[in-house]
């Protein structure tokens, strides 16, 4: 461990303890959200995975909550306005994909009778279809309209999708770094600069074909005990590779820091528009991750791509 980096890991372990052995209850800034949890900002302290009440939910980078002290410090709730507005504003949206998600047809009957109620217009010939999410459309054809025809509502986006790594690595020296359990970038023992890589195969251009993209966006778990605990920004490149190579992985497009993650958080990064379209025609097919030295020194897991269409 170079000098530089025992100095830094030595400073989050005092600031840690410090923040810890006091007591009572008070107010503390969420800097990233882990699987389990949160980091926290404590006095000038990281916190690393403090777990929350249930009464915290929605969790954010850049909340202000209440933190009960201790040995074993627990985040109490959430400190500002209201979430009930955020909240409705979610249940609406969701709402309104399940009904999307749902037939347009309000009810298909028949039988030898005329049907009972006003409104009702014969109909010369039905025509009837499925479209390309599996959604029945009934057409009449009318010798005489009446009414107007209501509009039909416009077609839908392909529904997101999400593609996960096939494989993934580490290399050091020109060679796959066995050592490494997940992929690093970095240095942090003097031994030489890690680069990882993710690899989807030819899933990510196969997902693509014939669509619209409109967003990506890559979703990485930052490995607790990899670096300092404080945030390091993600050396970001594409690869044009669908598994991973035996000699070098060879980074293509990048650098570019599209997230900070703090020791065991999660954290979403929008691709560059540039980026999407690579990745989408084939022209590049997975992401990379590489640093130089101890100080941006991290291990990564996840790596999912969420594609959105239009």
């Amino acid at each position: 461990m170079t000098s530089e980096a025992a100095r830094a890991l030595g400073e989050d372990l005092a600031l840690a303890k410090s923040a810890t052995t006091g007591s009572g209850t008070v107010s503390a800034e969420v800097v990233d959200v882990t699987d389990t949890g949160v980091n926290l900002s404590v006095g000038g302290a990281l916190l690393i995975d403090v777990q929350c009440s249930d009464a915290y939910r929605n969790r954010t980078a850049g909340d202000w909550v209440a933190v009960k002290l201790g040995a074993k410090p627990v985040v109490m709730w959430r400190l500002g306005a209201d979430p009930g507005p955020l909240d409705e504003n979610t249940i609406k949206s969701l709402a309104k994909e399940v009904s999307l998600d749902e037939q347009v047809v309000r009810a298909a009957t028949w039988g030898t009778a005329a049907p009972s109620g006003t409104g009702w217009q014969a109909a010369t010939t039905p025509y009837v279809r499925k479209n390309a999410e599996g959604k029945v459309e009934l057409y009449f054809q009318l010798a005489a309209q009446s009414d107007d025809s209501p509009t039909a509502p416009p077609d839908r986006a392909p529904k997101p999708v999400t593609i996960s790594p096939t494989d993934t690595g580490t290399w050091r020296g020109g060679r796959p770094d066995d050592y490494a359990s997940y992929p690093t970038q970095g240095d942090w023992t003097g031994r030489g600069n890690r680069r990882g890589g993710f690899f989807y195969g030819n899933k990510i251009a196969t997902a693509c074909a014939g669509k619209t993209v409109s967003k990506m966006a890559v979703k990485f778990t930052r490995r607790t005990g990899s670096g300092v605990n404080a945030k390091r920004p993600v050396h970001l490149y594409l690869h044009d590779y669908s598994s991973p190579p035996s000699g070098q992985l060879s980074l293509g497009t990048g650098p570019d820091e599209l997230l900070s993650l703090s020791a065991g958080a999660t954290g979403t990064a929008t691709l560059p528009a540039s980026w999407r379209s690579q990745l989408a025609s084939g022209a590049a097919k997975g992401l990379a991750i590489y640093a130089s030295g101890s100080r941006d020194y991290l291990a990564l897991s996840g790596g999912s791509i969420t594609i959105t269409f239009s």
